[in-house]
């Protein structure tokens, strides 16, 4: 099960380049100083280009388990805006916080495309990568945050992707879905 319904909603689970999302605004799992670097955050740098290390800079960086928006620098319609999310770095030793700051990028990243009217998101797994959080307990938060904030906020979003870019990854999140319906 690749797609779930909330009221007027719909949330898409997809595999593939979240540059290629083909949605407003795409999410960056960003570092805290929003200077690019590997992974999802690195593909972003590249494809839209220089100006965006230009427009990040005016930020002078963001705090783990925020966001900040942008606009989508060499990156083709319909990406207007890349919203650069900040998850933690994952701590067994501390998984409440791991979990409060995780929900906290992507809520934020939320905030920011409904304060833009935006109508579609594409979300990557944040922190999974070189922070560690492991994918089958970030899946849970990701998800659920989304639902949660779209069920109190109705109208905010009519779509929302989750990107995973590889097939493991995909599955992760395709068992999560599959417990929801």
């Amino acid at each position: 099960m690749d797609k779930l319904k909330i009221g007027s909603l719909q949330l898409e689970l997809v595999q593939g380049d979240i540059v290629n999302a083909g949605t407003e605004a795409i999410v960056n799992a960003a570092n805290s100083s929003l200077a690019g670097g590997s992974g999802v955050d690195g593909a972003i740098h590249r494809a839209a280009g220089p100006e965006l290390y230009a427009l990040t800079r005016t930020f002078g960086g963001c705090p783990t388990g925020s966001a900040v928006i942008t606009g989508a620098g060499r990156i083709p319609p319909p990406t207007r805006y890349i919203i650069h999310a900040v998850g933690p770095v994952y701590s067994s030793r501390d998984e409440a916080a791991s979990r409060r700051l995780l929900a906290g990028a992507y809520r934020k990243s939320l905030e920011l495309a409904q304060a833009e009217n935006l109508k579609s998101i594409a979300f990557p797994s944040i922190s999974t990568g070189v922070y560690g959080y492991p994918k089958d307990k970030a899946a849970p938060v990701a998800v659920q945050t989304v639902i949660d904030y779209l069920r109190d906020n109705p109208g905010s979003l009519e779509r929302v992707l989750f990107v995973a870019y590889s097939a493991p990854d995909l599955e992760v999140y395709r068992a999560f879905f599959s417990s929801l319906s």
